[in-house]
C-alpha cells in the first residue's frame, strides 16, 4: 500500500514531471479524451503510482480519529441501526378485544385472522388492519308515520360488533368504517317498515312487542352483512304535537267521568245512609214509645244515666263549678223510683 508522501520507498520519488512534447502515439489509449489533448503537446513519463501522486498532492482527505476502529464501529453503528429499523417495521401489536387481517401488496388481502398479541410481517409488502371487534353502542333517531298516520319519533340503541371470522370479507365489501355504512340505512328502513304496521297508541300499550319486531328484523339483515347485534331497545318515544294534545285531552275527560262518576256514589251512598238513619231514629223512637208506655221507669233511668255523664264530666274537670242539683238532673228526691209489679 501507498500512502502519500511514501514514494520514495521503491526508487520512484524522482518521478519526473517535466513535460516534453510527446506524439498522440505515446499515451495509453484508455486515457480520457480531454487527457490525450491537454498532454498533446507535453511530455508525461507514467507509472503505477502517478494517480495516487497526484491525488494525495491535489485532494486534502480529513483523518478520522481511531482510524481503522473508528471506521469499524461506524460500520457496526450503521449495521445496527438499519437492523433495529427493520426488527421495528416488521412486528406489530394485537391489543385485547380486537382482531387484525393482513394486506399483502402481491396476494391482496390473506384469509387468516391473527388474535390478539405480537405478530411478525414483512416491511412494505404487507400491512395489517386492526378492527375492534368488541360491541359497542349505536345510537339513532328516526321520525316515521303511523299506521293511523301519526307522526312517531323513536329512538333506538343497537350493540353492534363485526364477526371476527369473517374481517377479510368485511375489509373487501365494506372497509374499515362498515358499521358508518351498513347501520343507517338498514335502521332507518327497519323502523319505517315496523311503525308503519302500528297505530300510535299501539306503541304504548305494545311497547315490547315492538321492540321485538324491530329486533328480529335487524339481526336479519344485518347478518347479510356480517355484522352480529347484541342488543336492541327503544330509548325514546314521543309523538306528534296533535297526538299529544289530543292523548292530554282524552284523559283529562277520562278523569272528569272518573270524578263525576265518585260523585254519584257518594251522594247515592249518602242517601242510603240517610235513610238507613232515619229508619233507626224512627225505630229507636218507636221502641223508646213502647218503653215508655209499658213502663215509666225508663224515664227516670234515662235520667240517672244523663245525670251519672253529668257528674263525670264535672268531677273530671279542672274547674271548680257550683251548680243547682236541678239543672244536672241530680235532684232524684221527687222522682217515684217505684216500679210496677203488674208490669
Amino acid at each position: 500500500m501507498i500512502r502519500c508522501g511514501d514514494t520514495g520507498r521503491k526508487g520512484e520519488q524522482q518521478q519526473s514531471l517535466n513535460p516534453k512534447p510527446i506524439s498522440d502515439d505515446l499515451l495509453p489509449l484508455s486515457s480520457p479524451r480531454h487527457w490525450a489533448k491537454l498532454s498533446s503537446s507535453y511530455q508525461v513519463r507514467f507509472s503505477p503510482n502517478f494517480l495516487h501522486v497526484f491525488l494525495c498532492n491535489n485532494i486534502k482527505v480529513p483523518k478520522v480519529p481511531g482510524g481503522g476502529a473508528a471506521s469499524a464501529l461506524l460500520k457496526v453503528g450503521i449495521i445496527g441501526g438499519l437492523g433495529l429499523y427493520a426488527a421495528t417495521q416488521s412486528l406489530y401489536n394485537v391489543d385485547g378485544g380486537h382482531r387484525a387481517i393482513m394486506f399483502n401488496r402481491l396476494v391482496g388481502v390473506k384469509d387468516k385472522v391473527y388474535p390478539e398479541g405480537t405478530h411478525l410481517m414483512v416491511p412494505w409488502f404487507e400491512r395489517p388492519v386492526i378492527y375492534d371487534v368488541r360491541a359497542r353502542p349505536y345510537l339513532v333517531e328516526s321520525t316515521s308515520g303511523s299506521r293511523d298516520l301519526q307522526m312517531v319519533k323513536i329512538g333506538l340503541r343497537v350493540l353492534t360488533r363485526p364477526m371476527a371470522d369473517q374481517l377479510p370479507e368485511i375489509y373487501r365489501t365494506l372497509a374499515e368504517n362498515y358499521s358508518e355504512i351498513v347501520l343507517p340505512s338498514i335502521i332507518h328502513e327497519t323502523l319505517k317498515a315496523v311503525v308503519a304496521q302500528y297505530n300510535a297508541s299501539q306503541f304504548i300499550t305494545q311497547r315490547e312487542a315492538v321492540s321485538r319486531e324491530i329486533r328480529k328484523i335487524l339481526t336479519q339483515r344485518a347478518t347479510n352483512f356480517n355484522i352480529a347485534l347484541d342488543d336492541v331497545s327503544i330509548t325514546t318515544l314521543t309523538f306528534g304535537k296533535e297526538f299529544t294534545t289530543s292523548i292530554e285531552a282524552k284523559q283529562v275527560a277520562a278523569q272528569e267521568v272518573e270524578r263525576v262518576k265518585f260523585i254519584v256514589e257518594k251522594a247515592e251512598h249518602d242517601k242510603r245512609s240517610a235513610v238507613i238513619r232515619a229508619q233507626g231514629e224512627d225505630k229507636s223512637a218507636q221502641l223508646i214509645g213502647q218503653a215508655i208506655a209499658n213502663n215509666q221507669a225508663f224515664i227516670t233511668l234515662r235520667k240517672i244515666e244523663a245525670a251519672r255523664e253529668i257528674a263525670q264530666t264535672i268531677a273530671h274537670s279542672a274547674n271548680k263549678v257550683y251548680m243547682s242539683s236541678d239543672d244536672i238532673l241530680l235532684n232524684l228526691q221527687g222522682m217515684n223510683l217505684e216500679v210496677d209489679p203488674k208490669k
